[in-house]
């Protein structure tokens, strides 16, 4: 669908990604100008519309390409040879933490898109991020030893707790987000509060 402009060389492909990211990222899908992506992008209106049909398309192109970016980078960094469950967690807060340092403005935009109310995209938008977010928590969790865990508890059980109290902090801390002016999420404030969960679970469920 979009061989065209996969076919421009980089610099083109990353200048028309960036004005889309970055004018998405500020405005939302609906306030979104493509008058404003091309300009920013230097190119004309009809060429960007030869590469995408339009606003939708390059909207979900600009999700999927800073969204596999994200994950192919997160897996890199990531020890997938730890095995202990609450190692790993912590492991992962920490590549994410040094990935919004390197990568902010692809993080603010799918920040944006988690958040994005647009009755256009909405449907399918949600239904790609409960795909995405199921098919992560799986890879997360490939390898870990669970015989830590305790003998006496049901483990398919603790290990959807646990998912629902990050998923849950995940979805206060995007709410949050939505009620401040700039949509700013405190990121180390989510780090410390997670810690705090892990030393409980620990103390629980843990032999």
């Amino acid at each position: 669908m979009f061989s065209k402009f996969l076919n421009l060389d980089k610099e083109k492909q990353d200048r028309i990604i960036n004005a889309a990211i970055k004018e998405f990222a500020e405005k939302g899908y609906d306030r979104a100008s493509t008058n404003e992506i091309v300009k920013e992008a230097g190119i004309s209106k009809g060429l960007l519309f030869h590469y995408f049909q339009n606003k939708k398309q390059l909207f979900l192109f600009a999700f999927d390409y800073c969204y596999e970016l994200v994950v192919d980078e997160f897996y890199k960094k990531i020890n997938l040879q730890e095995t202990d469950f609450f190692i790993r967690m912590r492991q992962a807060i920490i590549v994410k933490m040094e990935m919004l340092s390197t990568y902010p403005d692809i993080f603010k935009f799918i920040q944006e898109v988690f958040m994005e109310e647009s009755a256009e995209i909405k449907v399918e938008f949600d239904k790609k991020k409960s795909e995405l977010t199921h098919i992560n928590i799986e890879k997360a969790y490939e390898g870990i030893d669970y015989s830590k865990f305790r003998d006496d508890v049901d483990l398919t059980k603790i290990i959807k707790m646990i998912s629902w109290t990050f998923e849950k902090m995940s979805d206060e801390a995007l709410e949050k987000a939505k009620l401040s002016p700039g949509h700013e999420i405190d990121y180390r404030t989510i780090q410390a509060e997670a810690e705090a969960y892990f030393e409980v679970m620990i103390k629980c469920f843990y032999k």
